[in-house]
């Protein structure tokens, strides 16, 4: 095992030394600590290191013991380890582990004190990346939580915060050459096709057809929004002919949809005609339910992808910075979309209209290509 300060001889080699080395930020924090214990005027050298950054907790009571000890006089410290004294007694509170032999090998691990700076700025960078990766672990969450009352708005919370953190990262590290993380991107997961959600979709498109001057203040909603890409192909033969201002019904719907080799022998033009034969409800209340599910879904793709430039050491600060805007890209597009679809006046209607919160759909055959096992 890596020296440590529980440990009662630091520096005895264990079986675990083996299975779980210690990470480069571990030599940092120790090259530090000896550092200060050396010459402790360093202390006001660091920047804006904080115990917080440290990653072992023995480190960092060592760290803040350092704060709130009185630094000794130069000579007085060549003369007797009053500093070791001070500090070992006011860590040991929060550290009852720590020995006066550690703080000895800690001395004994820096190579350099003048290079102290260097060792701060290494720790604040692996602090930076651990939380990072909390940030995308409680995005992730917030997508998947189904227990959550409003997981759309616990989504769009957090996002905001992830970009802030990230305004706070490429503020605090300087930028460099090859600012894009060479991380291979996590496959991505496939979106959830659930009966309930293809039911939503079947419910937009038969909504749609029937309604189709609604489509006009429904441009918050896109192709790639539906779980399933037919669904998908089919809102898109939708929006084109509203787009070219043609008659629209189930027929010319068809027609589209033949131009768009979208029909075959699991989707006949008879699935279409049924699929498109009973609207039920408004088409915002069903975008609005599509729209959910999709920012949900890249919510949770944006955090696999973060979460895995932190998985990758050997990425800097400025490329996971760089790296999660890029990825959260998407996400902020769509969570712009969502804004404008839920904060939109709801479009009038002459017939007695059925509210948009949506009525309780009837189970409906499905299309073969749609219908989904249970």
């Amino acid at each position: 095992m890596h020296p440590h300060p529980s440990a009662p001889d630091p520096d005895e080699d264990t079986e675990l030394a083996d299975t779980h080395p210690p990470p480069p930020v571990h030599y940092a924090e120790q090259a530090l600590l000896g550092a200060l214990l050396l010459e402790p005027a360093r202390l006001d050298g660091l920047g804006p290191l904080a115990p917080e950054h440290f990653g072992d907790p023995a480190h960092s009571a060592l760290y803040t013991a350092m704060h709130t000890s009185s630094v000794p006089v130069a000579e007085q410290h060549r003369r007797a380890p009053v500093w070791l004294d001070r500090v070992l007694k006011a860590a040991r509170p929060q550290a009852p582990g720590l020995t006066a032999s550690y703080l000895h090998t800690l001395v004994h691990r820096c190579p350099w004190p003048g290079h102290a700076a260097a060792y701060a700025r290494m720790i604040q960078a692996d602090h930076a990346r651990r939380m990072l990766r909390e940030h995308a672990e409680r995005l992730a969450q917030a997508a998947t939580d189904a227990s959550l009352p409003d997981p759309a708005a616990t989504v769009l919370a957090q996002c905001d915060t992830l970009s802030s953190f990230l305004d706070t990262l490429s503020g605090r590290f300087a930028p460099h050459p090859g600012s894009l993380p060479r991380t291979p991107q996590p496959p991505s997961a496939r979106r959830s096709a659930g009966e309930e959600a293809l039911e939503e979709e079947r419910a937009l498109l038969a909504c749609a057809t029937a309604q189709p001057s609604r489509l006009r203040r429904m441009r918050w909603l896109q192709p790639d929004d539906f779980a399933l890409p037919l669904h998908g192909q089919l809102f898109a033969c939708l929006t084109a002919l509203v787009r070219r201002r043609e008659p629209i019904d189930a027929v010319t719907v068809l027609w589209e949809a033949q131009h768009q080799h979208l029909l075959h022998a699991d989707f006949t033009p008879a699935d279409l005609i049924g699929l498109l034969a009973t609207p039920v409800g408004t088409p915002e209340h069903w975008g609005e339910q599509i729209l959910r599910r999709a920012l949900l879904a890249q919510a949770h793709t944006t955090a696999l992808q973060i979460r895995a430039f932190t998985d990758d050491a050997a990425n800097t600060p400025h490329q996971l910075a760089t790296g999660s805007r890029r990825v959260l890209a998407d996400l902020t597009a769509l969570s712009t979309r969502w804004q404008r679809a839920t904060h939109a006046p709801a479009a009038p209607s002459r017939s007695p209209a059925v509210p948009r919160a949506g009525p309780r759909l009837r189970a409906t055959p499905a299309p073969p290509t749609t219908r989904v096992s249970r």
